[in-house]
């Protein structure tokens, strides 16, 4: 993120461009670019694949932990939501410009909040160099919550398969389970390295390699 950001502009004139010059002419930057589109597509499956174990153990009864939970999710998807309009493809505009209408539909203030989250009257400068402010805030409230959402499992301990919580049947976190980790993620980096370098566009839309007009 911060290496893109160095070359990004967040300029509805030249944003488009900076993406093309990153890619084509700053050494490495298209290894770069697609880590880090490839990599945020990677961490939503991880999240889903999270939630949906956290649904088939119950880990829902833990409603603190959960909840957290919840909250992490949705600031997440605004993370990726404004990251995604950064580009300014066609996509990216249309994207910004459907799902910020949305807010219109909350009654009396809609119309206002949204002008308000635009900076004017539609999707323009400043709703983009706003949007790029949030995309660089946003991931350190994420993982303020990320920690908060540690802090309340340690409180009850991760649910298992097996139901049981006795200390008996417990054993050490290391070696057992960061061996473990490090295999995990040591697969996770080899399939995001190779969905980076063979097939970086496969989970990106073709319109987004269209200028917003």
């Amino acid at each position: 993120g911060p290496f893109l950001a160095m070359h990004y502009t967040a300029d509805i004139s030249s944003a488009f461009s900076s993406i093309a010059h990153i890619t084509r002419d700053v050494q490495y930057g298209w290894l770069i670019r697609n880590l880090h589109a490839n990599g945020a597509s990677l961490f939503f499956i991880c999240l889903y694949l999270h939630i949906g174990r956290g649904l088939y153990y119950g880990s829902y009864l833990y409603k603190e932990t959960w909840n957290i939970g919840v909250i992490l999710l949705l600031l997440v998807m605004a993370t990726a939501f404004v990251g995604y309009v950064l580009p300014w493809g066609q996509m990216s505009f249309w994207g910004a410009t459907v799902i910020t209408n949305l807010l219109s539909a909350i009654p009396y203030i809609g119309i206002s909040l949204v002008e308000w989250i635009w900076g004017g009257f539609s999707v323009d400068n400043a709703t983009l160099t706003r949007f790029f402010s949030f995309h660089f805030i946003l991931p350190f409230i994420v993982s303020g919550a990320s920690m908060i959402h540690l802090l309340f499992l340690h409180e009850t301990g991760s649910n298992n398969p097996t139901g049981l919580n006795s200390n008996t049947d417990k054993i050490p976190f290391h070696p057992y389970f960061s061996y473990k980790d490090l295999l995990g993620m040591v697969l996770l980096l080899l399939f995001l390295l190779t969905l980076a370098l063979f097939s970086p566009n496969l989970l990106g839309d073709p319109d987004n390699f269209t200028p917003a007009n």
